[in-house]
């Protein structure tokens, strides 16, 4: 299949297609496309940024037929709210010229709001599995219907804790449903959920995991610690005319904060910050003002490391080295994106250096390394996480006495007794002593009466 119109799709369809610009398909839609359609159950395995959403789109939307009925026929389940908002436009891009009730449901929000649309009708719902899980607990939606299942990154839902809300979510859909998977990894836990609950399903793997894109160059330095990172950073971000449009990748939320207000101090106001504890509107309204190019750089975490598609972001910095050496590969993605030309660095420290080492396993590559820029100043400066431990243990002062020494003396006798109790334990113990005899608490009375009428029979 070279084109699209080899999959004879409706005019509808073709015609969202020409407007999208899209004319050879990729490598897994073409391989994935045909089987998704036959109606098996799939699971795919491309890198990330290869097209895997339209893979499932197209063939969904190609066997849709119109219906009035209130409750969904097609499931879609992904990791995160920013991949909700993506796949529902992505959706609605293709379907513009049908009439389809496309529903987007994620958490963050005021639940009542999505009942209510719920309740208005919709004919595919793409969610995350806890606020789903939670809308379906109410008995506003009804899963019963579903006739096709699509989970995306589900890798990604595993890791952050979904495993037992997709428990759930199965237990309540129909039996008879295709299944469809697609994911950048194969984990063990990943292939212990399609043993379950997949129906002898086709594989499609386009290339591992570890596969560096071809169109990515990768660089890295090696960096004394985080302020001279931060240097670093700053020293490259300053040539505007080369990184047009960065992504700043960091470990966690603090990091993030930490790095966004350094940045925003030596570079202006160009700065954008994405992580799990911003408000939703913030979150869309950070990734809009990158996206449109009203912010040139976005410092994130790994919450938007999958899945999320930017236009011709010219760098991605990975501020620390992800200690998953897959996680690298998700980051990364993010550039050099249909077939557009991307660059990656990595900065890492004497600590990260195993990572970096796993990471070139993976991908069975050397990363290249640049040196230092002179202009940058090394820090010498730590901050708190960096600051050596210290063993409270081994620091506590011991004192030492040697018999013969001036604070060494013989005990006297007082000091030689041994704890027994004390005096009021012991006259306790001899006052509420255990009796010889055991038994009927009147059998000494009874043994003397028994003696005082002995000689009386």
């Amino acid at each position: 299949m070279n084109t699209f119109e080899e999959l004879k799709l409706s005019k509808p369809i073709q015609s969202a297609i020409d407007d999208l610009g899209f004319v050879t398909p990729t490598p897994i839609q073409k391989e994935a496309m045909p089987v998704v359609m036959a109606g098996k159950d799939v699971v795919g395995i491309a890198q990330t940024g290869t097209g895997k959403t339209i893979a499932y789109i197209l063939p969904i939307l190609k066997q849709f037929t119109f219906s009035q009925q209130l409750h969904p026929r097609v499931l879609v389940l992904v990791p995160t709210r920013e991949l909700v908002n993506q796949v529902v436009e992505e959706f609605q891009s293709v379907a513009k010229y049908m009439s389809v009730r496309i529903l987007g449901i994620y958490g963050g929000t005021n639940i009542n709001t999505q009942k209510a649309a719920v309740a208005e009708g919709c004919d595919i719902i793409v969610a995350t599995p806890g606020r789903l899980y939670d809308i379906a607990l109410t008995g506003v939606l009804s899963l019963k219907g579903i006739k096709k299942l699509v989970i995306d990154e589900v890798d990604v839902m595993l890791d952050l804790g979904f495993r037992f809300q997709l428990q759930n979510l199965f237990e309540i859909l129909p039996e008879r449903r295709q299944n469809t998977m697609f994911s950048a990894t194969m984990t063990e836990e990943v292939e212990l959920l399609i043993d379950d609950y997949f129906n002898n399903p086709e594989k499609i793997s386009i290339a591992v995991s570890g596969t560096p894109l071809n169109n990515i160059a990768q660089y890295c330095y090696k960096v004394p610690n985080f302020n001279t990172k931060v240097n670093l950073l700053v020293e490259l971000l300053w040539n505007k005319e080369e990184f047009t449009k960065v992504l700043v990748f960091v470990e966690n939320k603090r990091m993030a904060d930490r790095i966004f207000t350094a940045l925003e101090e030596e570079i202006g106001m160009g700065i954008a910050v994405i992580h799990s504890n911003k408000s939703q509107n913030y979150r869309e309204r950070s990734v809009k003002q990158f996206d449109e190019g009203e912010k040139r750089i976005l410092v994130a975490t790994d919450v938007i490391a999958r899945g999320i598609d930017f236009e011709k972001i010219s760098h991605v910095i990975n501020f620390d080295t992800p200690k998953f050496p897959e996680n690298y590969m998700h980051r990364i993605g993010r550039t050099g994106r249909a077939e557009n030309e991307g660059h990656s660095i990595l900065l890492y420290t004497d600590r990260e250096r195993e990572y970096k080492t796993a990471i070139e396993e993976l991908m069975g590559m050397t990363i290249t390394r640049l040196d230092m820029p002179e202009e940058v100043e090394v820090s010498t400066k730590l901050i708190p996480e960096e600051e050596p431990k210290v063993n409270v243990s081994q620091n506590r002062a011991t004192k030492v006495v040697v018999a013969g020494g001036e604070a060494y003396h013989e005990k006297s006798e007082k000091n030689k007794k041994t704890n027994q109790g004390g005096s009021y334990r012991k006259k306790l113990a001899a006052k509420y002593s255990k009796p010889k005899t055991r038994g009927d608490k009147n059998i000494n009375k009874k043994k003397e009466k028994a003696k005082k009428n002995k000689g009386r029979w």
